[in-house]
């Protein structure tokens, strides 16, 4: 886990938003941002020098257990938006996290999350400790 985002610093990931991503009005469909905020997690943890791959070869997955959404405002077809990720700690099996999805200066969504470490074979498992360390 050498990345060269440290934990101390919101993480940026930009997306641009397609047809695909929206409702028969061209505002955005409330489940994309589910799947903006996982693209975010993952390029947050690519970052810091964590892959999926890596952790799945150890026998680690992620699962999604608390999720509150909060929508203020409607994105569009074609808009350009960042997702930020800032880590609210991580401790045993779990990494809380912060997201909020921007179009410009405007907060479109706000996104508190837990998600927990689990063996891929079923049940929790604790965080690798480098994890811990990184997002403590």
């Amino acid at each position: 886990m050498t990345g060269a985002w440290h934990v101390t610093e919101p993480h940026r990931f930009t997306v641009r938003v397609y047809y695909e991503d929206t409702d028969f009005s061209g505002s955005i469909y409330h489940a994309a941002y589910l799947k903006f905020c996982e693209r975010a997690r993952t390029e947050m943890l690519r970052a810091a020098g964590v892959h999926h791959a890596e952790l799945a070869g150890q026998g680690i997955a992620f699962a999604v257990t608390e999720m509150q959404l909060r929508f203020l405002a409607a994105g569009r077809i074609d808009n350009e938006l960042a997702v930020v990720t800032e880590s609210l700690g991580a401790t045993g099996a779990r990494l809380r996290l912060s997201q909020k999805v921007f179009r410009g200066e405007t907060l479109l969504c706000d996104v508190t999350l837990t998600v927990v470490a689990i063996r891929i074979g079923g049940g929790a498992t604790r965080l690798p400790r480098q994890l811990v360390a990184h997002f403590a």
